[in-house]
This record gives C-alpha cells, sequence and structure tokens, in this order.
C-alpha cells in the first residue's frame, strides 16, 4: 500500500509540474488517504503482533 501512495505522490507531482492542477490535486488526495490508512494499518499489526506474541509466554 505504500508502493500505492508514492506512485500517487509522483503522479501528483508530475502534474502539478506541467499544469495538470485539477489532477494533481487528486492523485495527492488519494496518496494522503493510501498513506494514512497504511499508517493505521501498520500500528495495528504492530500492536496486534505485540499482543499475540506476549501471550504465547
Amino acid at each position: 500500500m505504500l508502493r500505492w501512495t508514492i506512485i500517487f505522490l509522483i503522479i501528483a507531482i508530475i502534474a502539478g509540474i506541467f499544469g495538470f492542477f485539477g489532477i494533481a490535486a487528486g492523485a495527492a488526495s488519494i496518496a494522503k488517504i493510501l498513506f494514512f490508512i497504511f499508517i493505521v494499518l501498520f500500528l495495528l499489526s504492530f500492536i496486534g503482533g505485540r499482543r499475540s506474541s506476549s501471550s504465547d509466554l
């Protein structure tokens, strides 16, 4: 998912350079949403992984 975030961020930068500001804004907002989803899933995975390994002890 982080890979898709980087792809949309690059699309937003390239569209902004060429003057397609509507496309750049859309791609940047998609990249931002995907980034926050990635962070939430990462934190849930990290916390969930911690709980399961400590219960095995």
